[in-house]
């Protein structure tokens, strides 16, 4: 079974999120048919610890409107690596060696790639 709208709703905000904190590569995969815990992964990456945590409250301060805060937060003292689970989405931001090292894209490869829509750029945004 696909991804529900629900999850495609948080994604997509948490994508949006995640761009405007300028994260790199993200990406949404759909695991609902590999995982019966959760329907999609968001995966974004950031060149330093700072900008990790950055985009890690961005995307909780975003998704907090549409009623969804995370039920568990993992690796915020560290900052390489924070994992948001909203149930529905998890959100992993990732500085870019562990994203590298982890290559969890490798992981899922098998999962479908999420439609998140172009991001803006400052052309667009201007």
């Amino acid at each position: 079974m696909p991804a529900s709208d629900r999850s495609l709703e948080l994604v997509t905000a948490a994508a949006a999120a995640a761009s405007d904190k300028l994260a790199t590569d993200v990406i949404a995969l759909d695991v609902s048919d590999q995982l019966f815990i959760t329907d999609a992964f968001l995966l974004a990456s950031a060149p330093n610890e700072r900008q990790v945590r950055a985009i890690a409250e961005a995307v909780e301060e975003k998704l907090l409107p549409l009623g969804s805060k995370p039920v568990r937060r993992e690796g915020e003292r560290e900052g390489r690596w924070i994992l948001l689970d909203f149930v529905d989405v998890v959100v992993h931001v990732q500085h870019v060696e562990e994203r590298e090292y982890y290559a969890l894209e490798r992981l899922w490869k098998d999962c479908p790639l999420l439609e998140l829509g172009e991001p803006a750029t400052s052309d667009q945004q201007a």
